[in-house]
């Protein structure tokens, strides 16, 4: 299905006259990274049923809300749960969210998720800053007909994981105390989780880390203009590398350990960007 620039303007503009204008930083909220949203103050809530033109997560734990508010001093609009391939979405349906940020002036996105340690120098609970991915399925948001008013058909990607954010994420780490990775982010479809033999040609490929997200949003915000920042959370370690079963609830419990030092970065990260 072709869907023109007006598609995704309807969504924006409904959204605008609700949070009262525009935004410059976005935030989006993978599994388990709910209580970030919790820390928004004199926030604006919107179901994402609510709005024109728009996706509905059906993922459990995402509480599917649109959150505009301030958060490290600063104004920001807030995906609280995000969409996925597995969910039954087209990929060109997955550029709806990061397009209609765009719409709404977000010129920096912060991505979240939880992922599986492919690398065995991680450990669960360790934070670590995506600096590439990799994608070898076929398939992209920017599949089918352009939309010149987001970008040019063909795009560079070398940086779409922002290196200026991520330095400036290193140096707030530093002063914190706090631990920091990065590695290079494996993106699987799911909703299983991936088998050890795949674990292993990941790791032989170059993959630190697995995930059923955030490269769909990447992608998609690269090719809008916005600098994008990429945060991963390791809440286990991927199969056939600890012997022990993958659930979502150690996924759960470890984010939830995991909560304050998580909240901490990500709203000093805001304050300084």
């Amino acid at each position: 299905m072709r869907y023109a620039y007006e598609y995704y303007k309807k969504a924006s503009d409904y959204i605008r006259e609700k949070i009262g204008g525009d935004v410059e930083i976005g935030l989006i909220l993978g599994s388990a990274m709910g209580a970030i949203a919790d820390q928004i103050q004199d926030k604006i809530i919107i179901e994402y049923k609510q709005i024109p033109n728009f996706l509905l997560a059906t993922v459990e734990d995402h509480a599917g809300l649109l959150i505009a508010g301030t958060l490290g001093g600063k104004r920001v609009i807030c995906l609280s749960g995000r969409f996925h391939y597995y969910e039954g979405y087209d990929f060109e349906r997955l550029a709806v969210p990061v397009r209609v940020l765009k719409l709404l002036g977000v010129e920096k996105l912060i991505l979240t998720n939880a992922a599986g340690g492919i690398n065995e120098d991680y450990s669960p609970g360790d934070i670590v800053l995506i600096k590439d991915h990799i994608k070898l399925m076929r398939g992209s948001p920017l599949r089918g007909y352009n939309i010149p008013e987001f970008g040019p058909r063909f795009i560079d990607v070398t940086d779409m994981y922002t290196e200026s954010l991520r330095e400036k994420v290193k140096l707030i780490a530093k002063k914190r105390g706090l631990a920091l990775k990065e590695g290079v982010y494996y993106y699987a479809t799911g909703p299983q989780f991936e088998t050890p033999a795949e674990i292993k040609a990941m790791r032989i490929l170059g993959g630190d880390l697995v995930g059923m997200s955030t490269v769909t949003e990447a992608i998609t915000a690269a090719h809008c203009g916005i600098k994008v920042l990429g945060i991963s959370l390791v809440t286990n370690m991927a199969a056939g590398i600890s012997g022990k079963p993958i659930s979502t609830a150690e996924v759960n419990q470890t984010a939830k350990e995991s909560e304050v030092k998580i909240i901490d970065l990500v709203t000093e990260v805001i304050r300084q960007i």
